[in-house]
């Protein structure tokens, strides 16, 4: 009887184990989010403008109680930059994530594979010889270049993939040569421009959010509603293929297939977000590093916490890009460029070990 009974235990154990992670994991997110909800409030609130917490909030809810030149900075200006660190830090923490998952390389990012490079090439086509992929949207030339280009890399790595029988390794080092091409073709460009022209295309390079309005949120965060539901119903999927492509198919996963919706998806992710905003790095290499330490690999969480990391971190980069000098706004690609580099390296020195 006791031999029984402990048997019997041993399961209910185990399940019980199972549900206790799942809770804690459900409550990590929800804690998440309500972080997010904080740090987007404290991006409301800083600023140039030394504008009171009551301010903004009579601005946010009571509009009648506040000046005009408030609702202005309020509404038409922290509003949706504060959304756009969200919905980019998001997109880009996603990215990384479904990167990082189907190639089975915990230092692939959009960023480190190129992307950002291939979008500055583009913004500096657009804004050194005034060439456009559709010249017709005048103001947006130069983020329609950037989205062209960012779209191009993330393809163009998956076709080099293809070429050499979709190895992982190929496809990264496939991404570091793009890398390395649109960046000698930006410097190529820029050696004959203008004084102003450089200006303009190394402060779009430094990435800003400061650019942001309404429509191009929409458009990021339509993106991000769209591909994130799509993702998660192939959770399971991806959590297969972490276990090698043969035992993937051998459980009936179409991995080529799979890799192919995932490169689209990552590039319109990525394409959309850098484009509007410049080259942000490291987001999309931090947040999926932070959700595997916090939840492990298994997808169903690990793909919401990456992007709910990613939107966390942007969000408070952006915080503390208005915090360093009063009066000042840096450009947010600095911050997480300060951020990420000490990161990275602890990445390559624990990889080595």
């Amino acid at each position: 009887m006791r031999v029984q009974t402990s048997q019997k235990a041993l399961p209910q154990t185990g399940l019980g184990v199972y549900r206790r992670l799942t809770r804690y994991k459900i409550l990590l997110i929800a804690s998440l989010i309500i972080l997010c909800a904080v740090s987007l409030f404290f991006d409301i609130v800083t600023g140039p403008a030394m504008l009171s917490v009551q301010d903004v909030a009579y601005a946010l809810f009571f509009p009648a109680r506040v000046s005009g030149a408030t609702l202005v900075i309020v509404r038409s200006m922290r509003l949706p930059i504060a959304f756009m660190a969200i919905a980019v830090g998001g997109s880009l923490g996603l990215a990384g994530a479904v990167m990082q998952t189907i190639l089975g390389n915990p230092l692939a990012s959009p960023y480190t594979l190129g992307v950002g490079a291939g979008a500055s090439f583009g913004a500096s086509l657009a804004i050194i010889t005034g060439f456009s992929i559709f010249p017709a949207l005048g103001e947006y030339i130069v983020s329609i270049n950037a989205f062209f280009f960012s779209m191009l890399v993330c393809l163009a790595i998956y076709a080099l993939g293809r070429m050499r029988g979709m190895s992982s390794d190929t496809m990264v080092l496939a991404g570091i040569a793009l890398l390395f091409i649109f960046q000698a073709l930006q410097a190529l460009l820029q050696y004959g421009a203008s004084e102003g022209q450089i200006q303009t295309v190394v402060f779009w390079s430094f990435g800003s959010l400061q650019k942001a309005n309404w429509i191009k949120l929409a458009i990021v965060a339509i993106v991000l509603a769209v591909c994130l539901p799509l993702i998660m119903s192939r959770s399971w999927a991806y959590t297969a293929i972490l276990l090698g492509d043969e035992k993937a198919q051998s459980l009936g996963i179409h991995t080529d297939r799979l890799k192919l919706f995932s490169f689209v998806l990552i590039s319109l992710l990525a394409a959309v977000s850098v484009c509007f905003v410049g080259t942000i790095g490291f987001i999309g290499l931090a947040g999926p590093h932070i959700a595997r330490m916090l939840v492990g690999e298994e997808q169903r969480f690990y793909i919401p916490v990456s992007t709910i990391g990613g939107a966390l971190l942007l969000s408070a980069a952006s915080v503390i890009s208005k915090c360093i000098m009063p009066g000042i706004v840096f450009p947010i690609g600095i911050i997480t460029s300060i951020i990420g580099v000490p990161f990275f390296f602890l990445l390559v020195i624990k990889k080595r070990r």
